[in-house]
């Protein structure tokens, strides 16, 4: 499991979910490597399909549409969590860790999934 996480989202879920599990691949935006600061919604779901990593974000409002218009468009997504409005910050970091530990490669394919679970 691969994750991307949104600009929007503190990098202290970054360095918690590192601190926790060394080896998981965390990006976030704007860091190098990975999709710049202000890039748009749709660039970065098409960033995370050509890379194969999994969004995490905050953006509860757009990003179905986003989601939708991707798909129709023939492209996939590897997945994206969306965290709950007001989500306690160690049940999200719980969560990441375990869909990181016990998914399917494809399990969140095309689909946005809200975490906590």
């Amino acid at each position: 499991m691969r994750y991307l996480l949104d600009e929007n989202l503190p990098p202290s879920y970054r360095t918690q979910l590192l601190r926790r599990q060394p080896d998981l691949m965390v990006w976030s935006v704007g860091m190098a490597g990975a999709p710049p600061t202000g890039m748009l919604d749709p660039a970065i779901l098409c960033w995370c399909e050509d890379h194969a990593f999994v969004l995490v974000t905050n953006n509860r409002r757009s990003m179905p549409t986003h989601l939708a218009d991707h798909l129709a468009a023939g492209r996939h997504v590897p997945g994206i969590l969306v965290l709950r409005f007001r989500a306690e910050f160690g049940r999200v970091i719980d969560d990441l860790l375990l869909i990181a530990a016990a998914a399917q490669r494809d399990e969140f394919q095309d689909q946005i999934v809200f975490v906590p679970l």
